[in-house]
Formats: C-alpha cells, sequence, structure tokens
C-alpha cells in the first residue's frame, strides 16, 4: 500500500519510519530541502530526529502533490498553524477515498477548529485523528508504544490500525474523534503549566495537582464539546498528559521550565527547531473555553504568563486562593 505523511519534523518522521518498516511504500514531504536531502541520502532525520537510522525505504520530497499523489493512507503531521495552508495545496493531489489520518495537535487560531475538523473542510471524509502518550523518539527507538485512531468510520479507523500496528506499536480504535483531539492539543497547555512549577521550584505534590486539576478542565471543555467524558480517561487524555507533563522530552513540559525560571515566552522559544505546540493551543483554548462557558482556571493563568507578562509566582498564588469548592462538578 502507498502512504504518505505530510510534515517530517519528529512525529511525522517516525510515523513515516514506522509505515515504511510495516512494509508500506512511504513518501514523506518535508518543507526543508536540507532534511529531504537528509533522509534520501543518509537514512536520517539530522535536523528533527538526530541519531535514528531510517528505513531505507524511505522517501522524502518537497512537493507535497508528489508526496500524496496515489497514496491509499496519508498522515498529516505540519504543526497545527500550518495544517489548513498545506491541506489546500495538496487537495488536488489526494486519491478520492483516500483515509487521512491527522496526527497534528492544536486548535486553529481564529476558527478554534480542531484540526480534523480543518482538514475535513478542505478534503472532506473520511478523517481520522491520531493521539496518545508517544515520544517521537521513543516510537523511532521501538520502544512499546500506545496511542489511538479516532473516527466516526470504523472502517478508517481500523485501516489505520492495521496499518501502524506491529509488535512494537498498538493502534486502539475509538469513536470520539472530538475527545481525542481535545485531549491530544489540551495536554500541551496542562504541560507548560507544570514546567512553569517545575521552574519555580515546586515539587511532586504541585505537579500531581495540576495534572488532575488540568484533566478536570480537559473534560469539562470536552462535555461541552459534545466528548464522551470517558475518552479523557483514556490513552489520548489521562496517558497522553502524564507524558507530556512528566517526561524528560516533552517539548511544552521543558518550554515551561524556562518561563518558570524567568524566560520570556520569546527567549525560551528562540533557537528552537522543534515546535511546542502549547503555546501556539493555550490562547486557543482559552477563547474556546469563553465561547463555551467553561471555566479552565490553569490554561488561563498559562495564558497571562505566556502572553500578558504575568509573574509565574503569582499565578501559582492565585489559583491556589480560588473560592474553594466540591472537587466532582455538579
Amino acid at each position: 500500500m502507498r502512504c504518505a505523511v505530510v510534515g517530517a519534523g519528529a512525529w511525522g518522521t517516525a510515523l513515516a519510519d514506522l509505515l515504511a518498516a510495516n512494509g508500506a511504500e512511504t513518501c514523506i514531504w518535508a518543507h526543508e530541502p536540507e532534511v529531504v536531502q537528509a533522509i534520501n541520502e543518509g537514512h536520517e532525520n539530522t535536523v528533527f530526529l538526530t541519531g535514528h537510522p531510517l528505513a531505507e525505504s524511505l522517501r522524502a520530497t518537497t512537493d507535497v502533490a508528489k508526496a500524496v499523489s496515489g497514496a491509499r493512507l496519508i498522515i498529516m503531521a505540519a504543526p497545527s498553524p500550518h495544517v489548513r495552508e498545506v491541506t489546500r495545496a495538496m487537495a488536488s493531489s489526494v486519491a478520492r477515498g483516500a483515509v487521512v489520518v491527522v496526527a497534528s495537535k492544536g486548535l486553529e487560531r481564529g476558527s478554534l477548529s480542531l484540526m480534523t475538523d480543518v482538514v475535513a473542510e478542505e478534503l472532506g471524509d473520511p478523517v481520522v485523528a491520531l493521539s496518545g502518550p508517544s515520544f517521537a523518539a521513543e516510537v523511532a527507538a521501538r520502544q512499546p508504544t500506545a496511542i489511538v485512531a479516532a473516527s466516526t468510520q470504523q472502517d478508517a479507523a481500523e485501516l489505520t490500525q492495521q496499518i501502524l500496528s506491529n509488535t512494537m506499536f498498538r493502534v486502539y480504535t475509538h469513536d470520539d474523534v472530538t475527545g481525542v483531539e481535545l485531549g491530544g492539543a489540551l495536554k500541551n497547555v496542562m504541560a507548560v503549566a507544570t514546567g512553569v512549577a517545575e521552574g519555580l521550584g515546586f515539587g511532586y505534590n504541585t505537579r500531581a495537582a495540576l495534572i488532575t486539576r488540568g484533566l478536570a478542565e480537559m473534560s469539562r471543555l470536552g462535555a461541552a464539546l459534545g466528548a464522551n467524558a470517558a475518552t479523557f480517561a483514556g490513552l489520548a487524555g489521562m496517558g497522553d498528559l502524564v507524558l507530556t507533563c512528566t517526561g524528560a522530552l516533552s517539548r511544552n513540559r521543558a518550554l515551561g521550565i524556562e518561563i518558570g525560571k524567568g524566560a520570556s515566552l520569546a527567549e525560551a522559544l528562540a533557537g528552537k527547531a522543534t515546535v511546542a505546540e502549547g503555546a501556539n493551543t493555550t490562547e486557543s483554548a482559552c477563547a474556546l473555553a469563553d465561547r463555551h462557558g467553561v471555566e479552565m482556571p490553569i490554561a488561563t493563568m498559562v495564558r497571562r504568563v505566556l502572553f500578558e507578562g504575568y509573574p509565574a509566582r503569582d499565578a501559582v498564588g492565585e489559583l491556589m486562593t480560588r473560592d474553594l469548592r466540591a472537587e466532582q462538578d455538579p
């Protein structure tokens, strides 16, 4: 089967390597010519996933139309701010009936749309959301990993499951696209929060509180958007949240640590080749919560710290002195 991956960051590269190792004829699109050259000539993405040899059958191109032409399954792995423009650029070359799997995590600025909605608006169905606890470097290193493929069309989710799964990578199917996508997007915001707390010198108690109450915020917004609350207890919710808030490979946690130590957002992002999606998602998540009348105090404090210069230590104090309440929502 011919497959394509659109976006050659760490996650896109790991997924493309997985497809190729599973025997699929795979082409990956990269914006950067040097990435294409490194993959085609040296079988390694020396910019975004250095140190991990890639399947020799994997091919790369800077021509997105060429990458997706004739592909039965296409994985979208571009950074969330670029998903719509890249999807439009490839739309005329996508084969009728191709399954498009969205591995990008975030919310579109302005429209506040989920990434699967953005892709579906440009390409139509079937669209699959792919999310779960999965650091790209560990997937590339063939460490056991389990994630979720969610779609309203069961056959599309099952095709994704079958093509990606192997002895070290297990894919579960799901039908709650909204819940799976929101889990993948919002956990990045919470990871920034836990990183900020760590940068301030706080310990495990604080981290546990932020993870647990962060999950409550994620579930609350999910319910308002029609997601199943149980989804947030699974791989795409709690699983990904714990990984991203605690793992040393988490870019969003690392961003938060720098902020907590006193760096501005611009200083923390300077010189970084990889994207910390939490910064992109925070403002949109807060706007989406406001639109639906949902209270998200942790996300709100992250937004104020990142974009309004609010002192991080004051943000923690404000969260701790909010009006006392019951743990469970009525």
